[in-house]
């Protein structure tokens, strides 16, 4: 039996839909209830839901074989898992905002970056060979250059509105992002069969969402 790991909020009811054009039984997963676990009525499959960042915890320790995340969240994460598919879900960017006057890649010096992101926004101003100070937020991330905590920050952006809504602009777009399927290492080697399935029936049924 596969255990699959999908991540709650925004990823969620795109994962179950695209699972339920798959064939797989998820009928359990729109009828949660207080519910922890859910079985696939058609498959040997159990599912269950998980913040972001427990779904990568999940899968490197074997307890979920496979996870569906957003590839935010593996930037920051480690890399004991294999990825692999983008499932071309929950699409978004991270990107470098700030107030109009202040865009930060034609400062010299040092420069704050409020985010909650901070392993992206390192990598990226190390990649630019920028001195920057890296500050971790965990609320709203926007607030920060308007009250002055940050010069800029990295963040993600669906549509841009919160930021417009905010006085805020984009600078630049650093990362595209997607749901990510994550196998757990030993999972692929003992259930390769079984994942490989589910692989297949997942391409194919993008595939047919994309010929629509």
């Amino acid at each position: 039996m596969l255990a699959i790991a999908l991540t709650k909020g925004r990823l969620e009811k795109q994962s179950v839909a695209l699972l339920e054009k798959s064939g797989y039984g998820i009928e359990a997963l729109k009828d949660k209830g207080r519910a922890l676990v859910f079985p696939d009525s058609k498959k040997e499959i159990h599912y269950f839901l998980v913040k972001a960042w427990d779904c990568v915890t999940y899968v490197e320790q074997g307890v979920a074989d496979v996870g569906v995340v957003g590839k935010d969240t593996l930037l920051e994460c480690g890399d004991e898992y294999y990825e692999v598919m983008d499932l071309g879900l929950g699409k978004c960017k991270f990107i470098l905002a700030s107030l109009p006057d202040n865009n930060v890649l034609n400062k010299s010096g040092h420069i704050k970056i409020g985010t909650k992101y901070p392993t992206v926004a390192n990598n990226y101003f190390k990649q630019k060979g920028m001195d920057v100070e890296i500050i971790k937020i965990e609320g709203s991330v926007e607030l920060a250059p308007i009250l002055g905590l940050c010069d800029a920050i990295v963040d993600i952006m669906e549509t841009g509105t919160t930021l417009k809504e905010n006085g805020l602009v984009v600078f630049d777009e650093i990362y595209d992002i997607s749901a990510r399927v994550i196998v757990n290492k030993a999972s692929f080697k003992l259930k390769r069969k079984e994942i490989i399935s589910l692989l297949d029936d997942l391409k194919n049924a993008i595939k047919e969402d994309a010929a629509c």
